[in-house]
């Protein structure tokens, strides 16, 4: 097949390079500080699924989609930052053949609606709950997993062909996929999990193991939770659990223990001055409370903090 994947950062980087060590015609689009690098000596992953190598004649490397347009791509894959949405969006639909099937590879919610608001409902989503990090330019090491990654429509109920063939292609490359029916639940999970992490371990500097394992981070864990649930459910949306406590259960119990010793990548772009995802997380958690009225105080103080770690990069 020939995958594109838009925005390439660590996860890109990583898809990307199991997927041409598989076989497939895969392009990166990236920055250009990654794209010499690759283009010079390759690009590697280790980690908790095994190594892997591609050479630089292995890659298609852009720093523009432009560049790329003379393929006929298969699926277009979005890794970028949700804020940076829009603009992806926005590039996609000023290419000549829009045939391909845009797939978002990102955190938080919204990202598959603005496909299908510009591409129909062929548009597809994943929701990714691994750690993905570039330790040296060139080289992705994939620290933990908490679960396969999942594909699937906006269209409960239903599997698409593509969404199966765009799974099995990346199992067999060897970053465990596989297709759901519903993926807004499982969105809406990551939602949970992110909200619940992210935020408290970028304004404190730790990873998510110590936040479950002090009374007092986990207190505001469980209001983050409890808030997130009350907003769901007036959204008029359902996850996996049925309430805030089973979800708990499953939090404390699984996903942490999975993923105990990761930094959250919110961390990680406040370290390095960037913007975060705060708006796709408690942010859209806020926004939601607001359209509904659901109070959400937890939600709001978190996300205030966060963008005033964002402004002044402490």
């Amino acid at each position: 097949m020939k995958i594109l994947i838009y925005g390439a950062g660590a996860l890109g980087q990583a898809l990307g390079c199991i997927l041409a060590a598989a076989g497939h015609d895969t392009g990166l689009i990236l920055r250009e500080r990654y794209a010499d690098v690759i283009k010079s000596q390759g690009l590697s992953v280790s980690g908790i699924f095994g190594k892997f190598h591609v050479p630089p004649e292995g890659l298609k490397v852009y720093t523009e989609l432009a560049e790329s347009t003379a393929i006929k791509w298969d699926y277009i894959v979005i890794t970028t930052k949700t804020y940076d949405t829009d603009n992806a969006v926005a590039d996609l639909k000023k290419t000549e053949d829009t045939s391909f099937i845009p797939v978002s590879m990102q955190n938080g919610c919204g990202n598959l609606e603005k496909l299908v608001e510009a591409f129909g409902h062929r548009s597809l989503a994943a929701r990714v709950i691994t750690g993905f990090e570039i330790d040296t330019p060139g080289h992705v090491a994939i620290t933990v997993t908490a679960d396969d990654i999942h594909i699937g429509s906006s269209e409960a109920g239903k599997t698409p062909g593509s969404a199966i063939k765009l799974a099995e292609a990346i199992n067999r490359a060897g970053l465990p996929c596989s297709v759901t029916p519903y993926l807004q639940r499982d969105l809406l999970a990551k939602l949970l999990y992110n909200s619940a992490l992210n935020p408290l371990g970028a304004i404190l500097g730790t990873p998510y193991g110590i936040l479950a394992d002090n009374h007092h981070t986990r207190t505001v864990m469980n209001r983050v939770i409890g808030e997130a649930f009350a907003v769901i459910e007036a959204m008029g949306e359902t996850t996996h659990w049925d309430t805030a406590e089973e979800y708990q259960d499953f939090f404390y119990g699984k996903q942490i223990p999975a993923t105990y010793a990761h930094r959250p990548s919110m961390l990680q772009d406040i370290e390095n001055g960037k913007p975060t995802e705060i708006e796709a997380l408690t942010g859209f958690i806020s926004i939601q409370g607001k359209k509904n009225e659901i109070p959400t105080p937890i939600c709001d103080t978190l996300s205030s903090l966060v963008r005033f770690k964002e402004k002044s990069h402490i």
